[in-house]
């Protein structure tokens, strides 16, 4: 849950201010079966302290001094969160729900992302959730491999690609303080006909399920409606309008974006972000093992985008295939070192920008996955800086020398979030 809304839709910045001495969480709660009943509301501190309490249906809930939610490696003790307590009483019978709850702010101004109000950048990973054995699915086991993998790497966020993962991922995301993009199974959008009002009607009831279920987590600081849309057809800008739109009215706290591969010339529904994401893999699906050309394409991309928008900009998709133990000098395609190569690249274009108004950077991706069958997939996709069993290729030491390097530039001292880290990591063995 969010403190005190503040919000201007559409293409302009838009701010949430700072309550630095109260938080406050609003809260609405819904009851079946029966009109005859009492609530009551506790908010607790990790401690099991009542530190703020209510009764009745909806309301808000003052917090003083509050302890806000702060990203992993962004603050001496991330991932803060209360526990929600409502009690139900009806004649002899009464029930109780408690919700994690953390508090914090999220804006975005032309060039910079902010988490309570401290500029936040993204070094993070693209995810799916699939394995070897199991397939595409949920798995407890897995999911505690990846999340300390994360943790290992230094990366603070990741976006649920290409749809809503399991609500324990996002629980977990909570608990450990690592941000997310939120995004909608909008993928596949691409023919004219994929535009009209059908379409349009069943993704405004997607977002509303989406926003619904996932809208109480403090890791969720954006919502992605869509991936590599075709949105410079003609119907995609009125499309995107209006689904934007929607989305800012069921959650006017979060910014709002969609992930685009379009030109930034064509692009009808970028004027409706809050944050431009743009995919893009220069050296791979074009100038094949070319690597000296990224560096010129990849600024140019970032300059254009940026001009012509004024908003910041995230890299949300980057990479290249690498089979595992396939070695090559000169860096060949589908070598860890062509791998390696492409993201040292990017690295350094993405270091100038940074200080501009590049927010973030994520990798394509965490994991290698499978894929259909086809002449250009070599058993799946072989992008992830790990194999599909979680084993590290090179690039998995060269991302984490990059994305601690990243976390160390920030004012405070680290020694406390890897005291941190050990209790969590002893914790989920």
């Amino acid at each position: 849950m969010d403190p005190g809304p503040e919000h201007k839709s559409g293409a302009e910045d838009w701010q949430r201010p700072l309550l630095c001495h109260c938080g406050m969480v609003y809260y609405e709660i819904s009851v079946q079966g029966g009109e005859h009943f009492e609530l009551e509301v506790y908010l607790l501190d990790e401690e099991g302290k009542v530190v703020a309490q209510g009764s009745g249906a909806q309301g808000p809930l003052r917090v003083p001094d509050a302890h806000l939610w702060w990203p992993y490696l962004m603050h001496e003790h991330p991932a803060y969160l209360y526990s929600l307590e409502v009690r139900l009483t009806a004649g002899p019978l009464s029930d109780f729900y408690t919700l994690p709850v953390g508090i914090r702010t999220v804006a975005v101004t032309k060039n910079q992302f902010l988490i309570n109000e401290k500029p936040f950048y993204f070094h993070g990973v693209n995810k799916h959730e699939d394995a070897d054995i199991r397939g595409k699915g949920f798995d407890w086991a897995l999911l505690m491999k990846d999340f300390n993998l994360l943790l290992w790497l230094g990366a603070n966020a990741f976006r649920t690609s290409h749809y809503p993962y399991a609500e324990e991922v996002m629980q977990l995301c909570d608990q450990y303080g690592i941000v997310v993009i939120d995004e909608s199974p909008g993928v596949g959008i691409t023919q004219s006909e994929s535009y009209n009002n059908q379409s349009l009607e069943h993704h405004l009831k997607v977002m509303e399920e989406l926003v619904r279920r996932d809208k109480n987590h403090p890791a969720v600081v954006m919502w992605s409606v869509a991936n590599e849309p075709t949105s410079f057809l003609k119907p995609a800008g009125y499309y995107f309008k209006m689904l934007i739109a929607h989305t800012k009215t069921l959650d006017p706290t979060r910014p709002v974006t969609f992930v685009t591969n379009s030109n930034y010339e064509a692009d009808l529904g970028a004027p409706y972000v809050d944050v431009i994401c743009v995919n893009s893999y220069y050296s791979w699906y074009h100038d094949f093992g070319h690597l000296e050309v990224i560096q010129l394409q990849l600024a140019t991309q970032f300059e254009n985008w940026y001009r012509t928008y004024q908003k910041p900009v995230i890299q949300s998709e980057y990479g290249a295939d690498a089979i595992a133990g396939f070695h090559r000098d000169p860096p060949m395609m589908f070598s860890e070192e062509y791998q390696k190569s492409v993201l040292e690249q990017y690295h350094v274009v993405l270091d100038q920008k940074r200080k501009e108004y590049v927010v973030g950077e994520l990798i394509w991706n965490f994991a290698d996955f499978m894929t259909d069958q086809s002449p250009w997939r070599a058993m799946g996709n072989r992008k992830g800086v790990f194999t599909r069993q979680r084993q590290p290729k090179g690039a998995a030491f060269l991302l984490r020398e990059r994305y601690w390097k990243i976390a160390n530039e920030t004012a405070y001292h680290l020694s406390a979030v890897k005291s941190w880290y050990m209790r969590k990591t002893l914790l989920t063995l």
